[in-house]
C-alpha cells in the first residue's frame, strides 16, 4: 500500500511540474516539446499505479 501511495505522489508531482514548465515555456518549442514528453511520463506513472492499486 505505502508503495502504490509513494507511487502516486511521484507520478503527480512530475506531471504538475510537467505542466507547469510546459505552461510557463510555451514559446519555446524544443523545451516545450521536452516538458510536454515529461508530463506524458508523469501522467503514464499516475495512471500505471492506479490501475495496478485498483486491479489488485
Amino acid at each position: 500500500m505505502l508503495f502504490y501511495v509513494c507511487g502516486l505522489i511521484v507520478g503527480i508531482m512530475i506531471l504538475c511540474g510537467g505542466l507547469y514548465y510546459l505552461i510557463k515555456e510555451k514559446e519555446d518549442s524544443e523545451s516545450a516539446k521536452i516538458y510536454g514528453i515529461v508530463a506524458g511520463v508523469g501522467l503514464v506513472i499516475t495512471v500505471f499505479i492506479l490501475v495496478k492499486w485498483f486491479v489488485l
